[in-house]
């Protein structure tokens, strides 16, 4: 089966963007994404594209170039991004393309998600009682989580810490000051344990992904980025997860994040050990740490010594979140997971700048999750 690589990345600033439509945000991440690859559009034979709040993302050919490119529309919830690349990736691999392209843009009103529960198959006593609400599901999880393996609110905020501090130094992302641990435990608490500064925001931006065929990538590009694995699975029976109608009872069950991790991890032929730097989906502070368990990268409760060392700062040894992660660029969803990617592909290139970590990197680790219940993984290497 021919590999698929990415040959180019483009990425629109993530923020508020007042008058300017989710579409033209995402026809900028695609031109930066072409000009990174050294294409034109109509080179272009095939593409997702992906977005919660435009109902035909599609239509940003009118934008691009009507080409006749077949140009699906996909949708995954938080995990939509890693959908549009996989079926990219796929595409090659079965060689039906040889040039594919992965589009995610979002447009975000100001506030927490809101929705009838219904769309997501749930009853609406479900909603009547405020757990629909995904920042109370979070908070309930880490505070479980936080009892069972002693991981301190000190600890929640070193990782929401570190993520303002990297988006500091990303021209790109939407939240840029850095906010000390102190800071951040002085912020009001909005569903115990999480803070103020503790939780992303939904917003807006875009982004882009060019792909081809490996043995043509030298037409294109000296630094190609090989895309080792894609993987994609929901909650099993019994598990507790965003938007559960219910609670597990007996025997834990593990978590999509665990079964797409593993499947993943399997598929590549690389392991957790070789994951020289990581994106993980930080809707909150204590989702990062989880998924730090969940993902296979230290075991459960470890996070609080590894976290402590700046084993996960940009200089350490597994750094997560380089870019600011979710909490420093908030999270337009369709977008959100190529952000992920476009920041693996920057430090496994070594065009990181002030984010570039030490080294030589060459296996990066992407990880989406979210309503309902359902993970993405993509493992990129060199």
């Amino acid at each position: 089966m021919t590999e698929a690589v990415i040959i180019g990345v483009g990425l629109h600033p993530f923020g508020r963007f007042p008058g300017k439509p989710a579409m033209d945000m995402g026809a900028d991440a695609v031109r930066l994404a072409l000009a990174d690859a050294g294409v034109t559009w109509p080179q272009i034979q095939g593409g997702y594209v992906g977005s919660f709040e435009v109902a035909n993302p599609d239509a940003i050919v009118g934008k691009l170039g009507l080409t006749g490119v077949p140009l699906r529309g996909v949708f995954n919830g938080c995990a939509t991004a890693g959908t549009a690349v996989a079926l990219a990736a796929r595409a090659i691999e079965t060689g039906e393309h040889d040039l594919t392209i992965a589009i995610g843009l979002d447009k975000h009103p100001r506030g927490a998600f809101a929705a009838d529960p219904s769309v997501a198959g749930i009853p609406s006593w479900y909603g009547q009682t405020g757990l629909f609400l995904t920042t109370h599901f979070f908070g309930m999880k880490i505070n479980r989580y936080m009892h069972d393996h002693g991981i301190s609110h000190e600890t929640l905020a070193r990782v929401a810490s570190k993520n303002f501090r990297n988006a500091a130094g990303n021209e790109k992302a939407w939240r840029r000051t850095p906010l000390t641990p102190e800071e951040i435990l002085a912020s009001p608490v909005l569903n115990y344990p999480l803070r103020q500064y503790m939780y992303c925001g939904p917003d807006e931006g875009a982004a882009a992904l060019v792909l081809c065929r490996a043995d043509q990538a030298h037409k294109y590009t000296s630094t190609p980025v090989r895309i080792r694995s894609t993987s994609l699975r929901s909650r099993r029976l019994g598990a507790f997860e965003v938007q559960s109608p219910s609670f597990p009872v007996g025997e834990p069950v593990e978590s999509p994040t665990v079964d797409a991790s593993r499947e993943a991890y399997e598929r590549a032929g690389i392991g957790p050990e070789d994951v020289d730097v990581a994106q993980l989906q930080d809707t909150d502070a204590g989702s990062e740490i989880i998924h730090m368990a969940e993902n296979g990268l230290c075991k459960d409760g470890e996070q609080e010594r590894l976290i402590a060392e700046g084993a996960t700062e940009i200089g350490g040894r597994l750094p997560v979140n380089t870019d600011g992660g979710l909490l420093g660029n908030g999270e337009p969803i369709g977008a959100s997971g190529l952000r992920q990617i476009h920041e693996i592909v920057l430090q496994l290139r070594g065009a990181a700048g002030t984010r570039q970590i030490p080294g030589t990197p060459r296996v990066g680790y992407t990880h989406l999750y979210g309503a309902p219940g359902v993970s993405a993984v993509t493992i990129l290497s060199t």
